[in-house]
């Protein structure tokens, strides 16, 4: 069960946005994943991302920051504060400047993924 849907449905609809550039795998009350139309070299689609529910926190997983880290020089520090390893972005509350940025960073990543495999 959700501990807090309004966050996580807050965080679902920056890449559900998307979706129909990309491909839903999974759609549930915890966890939404959108995986690359582009396979890999064993035939997998590439992850690209994902809003988990977690115990304490929502997590938002954004791949194409750690396949390209320059995505991520012009992000406010206020946002950076909010990562936890190279791609994921933990929330606790919402927060509609973080929000707003952290759906132009999908914005960015969705453009690069574009330019670079279907262009």
């Amino acid at each position: 069960m959700a501990k807090n849907p309004k966050l996580f449905n807050d965080l679902k609809s920056i890449l559900a946005a998307h979706a129909s550039k990309l491909k839903v795998v999974t759609d549930s009350a915890d966890q939404y994943l959108l995986e690359t139309q582009v396979l890999d070299s064993k035939g997998k689609a590439v992850f690209f991302a994902m809003v988990k529910e977690g115990k304490a926190k929502v997590s938002f997983h954004l791949m194409p920051v750690y396949t390209h880290p320059d995505l991520l020089d012009a992000m406010s520090e206020a946002l950076r504060k909010r990562m936890h390893g190279k791609s994921c972005f933990n929330f606790t509350t919402h927060s509609d400047t973080l929000f707003n940025e952290l759906s132009t960073l999908v914005d960015q990543c969705l453009e690069r993924y574009i330019a670079e495999n279907l262009a």
